[in-house]
């Protein structure tokens, strides 16, 4: 029997690379299909500028009666509302995005790696979601409030709106990952670098690394060092209960006993 050609084992080998390749094109293109349709949406309605208006309101709630946010570059009124948009229309879409990512990696894993990963994906989505929320309606109206309360009466506060866009994102990115706490903890249990055991003992630690993390990432005021210092100690305890879970339902099936010598 001939043996096959060099090209016939290239184009064997090539076959899979290039289905993988397609398929992952194509889930790219649906994903941003998705993102292209949530910010046609909002640009109908309500529209760049309204969003600005909705993400500047607990800053303009805490300011004196008559003053705005200002813009000091010519096209910041056009650009800003822009990116708020686009950052909009991606965190509607992030669903459909991560299920595409799911459908594609999803075939090469094995049905206990089914089991951890779907469940991950979608908590990490929501308590992102949750920790930009709680900056948003909680956070925001305190601290704003808070650093009004210190400006002088003969200053006039006038933010700038890309700096406030900056802030915002800066603040967002903060709580939502400061709320993936839980998911980094069940993480690391789960694939054997820290034991249960150990993620207690560091509890202590944690405490302390909190209000570190809180101090760095946050406007040096005490409100909003507490708003995410103490949600962190909290979400790690949780962290460790929910570890205790997963570590009981994924498991990989055990290895069959080798049978016995005839």
């Amino acid at each position: 029997m001939a043996e096959p050609s060099k090209e016939d084992e290239l184009a064997g080998t090539e076959q899979p690379f290039v289905a993988h390749l397609v398929e992952l094109r194509d889930r790219l293109i649906k994903a941003f299909i998705a993102v292209a349709v949530a910010g046609a949406a909002l640009a109908l309605w309500p529209g760049p500028a309204a969003l600005y208006d909705i993400l500047a309101a607990p800053l303009t709630a805490t300011l004196p009666k008559g003053a705005t946010l200002i813009a000091t570059s010519v096209i910041s009124p056009f650009l800003v509302p822009l990116k708020i948009l686009l950052m909009t229309a991606f965190l509607i879409a992030l669903p459909v995005v991560l299920y595409q990512v799911w459908a594609f990696v999803a075939p090469g894993l094995y049905a206990h790696e089914k089991k951890l990963v779907m469940p991950l994906v979608i908590s990490s989505t929501l308590l992102f979601f949750i920790g930009v929320a709680f900056c948003y309606f909680f956070v925001f109206g305190q601290v704003f409030a808070f650093i009004q309360s210190f400006a002088p009466k003969s200053i006039t506060a006038a933010p700038d709106i890309e700096a406030y866009l900056s802030f915002v994102l800066t603040m967002f990115l903060a709580f939502g990952l400061a709320f993936e706490v839980p998911i980094v903890v069940i993480v690391l249990a789960r694939m054997g670098i820290v034991s249960i055991e150990k993620l207690k003992a560091f509890r202590s630690y944690f405490i302390v690394l909190a209000f570190i993390i809180a101090a760095v990432v946050t406007p040096p005021d005490v409100v909003s060092q507490l708003a995410l210092a103490i949600p962190m100690i909290i979400l790690y305890e949780v962290g460790i209960w929910a570890a205790q879970l997963f570590i009981k339902h994924t498991k990989a099936p055990e290895e069959p006993a080798a049978s016995a010598d005839a």
